[in-house]
């Protein structure tokens, strides 16, 4: 499958790559900044651009059979709520422009909800987080409204983080709007079996116009 990657040098975003790689998906990597693309494949294409040139963004996308969207609008930065909002509706409004009709959001943990009441807006949240959160939620009641696109917005496990150190597993469960917990009680996912979950459900169109999440 041909597939844009948008944000493709990131943490969330890296992961994804190698995993579309190694399924021998043609991949057009969308990044700010090329050279944090160490990767090397006969079948990944390069394009730096800004999300907000809407223009240029349409042209990289155009003639891909999917988008898969890891944009992060930067966690130390002071503008990150409207900045997360502006790009997420500029990379939506870009998909349609170039006529793809598959989008894959890969958003934030926030929105899961329990007992009814979503993550961020609890007590415990960590406020480092929570500009990101909001807008990741904020910007998922916005997706809900698409009609035109078979979107699918995932929502990671609460933990989801580089200390996660199980890899690679491709064992995990899968939910839909509450947090998925193990035995423990406890909600995690490695970015790479996060990245499963994303192929996954780009090659198995298992939640169209839809929030899913995973967890152990």
């Amino acid at each position: 499958m041909k597939t844009a990657l948008i944000g493709a040098s990131g943490f969330v975003g890296a992961s994804v790559l190698t995993e579309l790689l190694n399924r021998g998906h043609e991949v057009t990597a969308i990044v700010r900044d090329a050279d944090k693309i160490k990767v090397e494949d006969e079948k990944l294409t390069v394009k730096t651009l800004d999300v907000l040139d809407q223009e240029a963004l349409t042209a990289a996308l155009s003639g891909t059979e999917a988008v898969v969207s890891a944009f992060n609008a930067g966690w130390t930065n002071p503008n990150l709520y409207s900045d997360f909002i502006a790009g997420s509706e500029a990379i939506q409004a870009a998909v349609k422009a170039a006529d793809v009709k598959r989008l894959i959001v890969i958003g934030g943990a926030g929105s899961l909800e329990i007992e009814g009441k979503q993550l961020v807006d609890g007590p415990d949240f960590p406020e480092a987080y929570k500009a990101g959160a909001t807008a990741a939620r904020d910007y998922l009641n916005v997706i809900k409204k698409e009609k035109d696109l078979n979107w699918t917005f995932f929502s990671p496990a609460i933990e989801m983080h580089p200390g996660i150190e199980t890899g690679r597993t491709g064992k995990f469960r899968l939910g839909t709007d509450s947090p998925v917990f193990d035995a423990a009680g406890r909600s995690s996912l490695s970015v790479q079996d996060l990245a499963v979950a994303i192929v996954d459900e780009l090659e198995n169109n298992k939640y169209p116009q839809q929030r899913f999440t995973a967890g152990y």
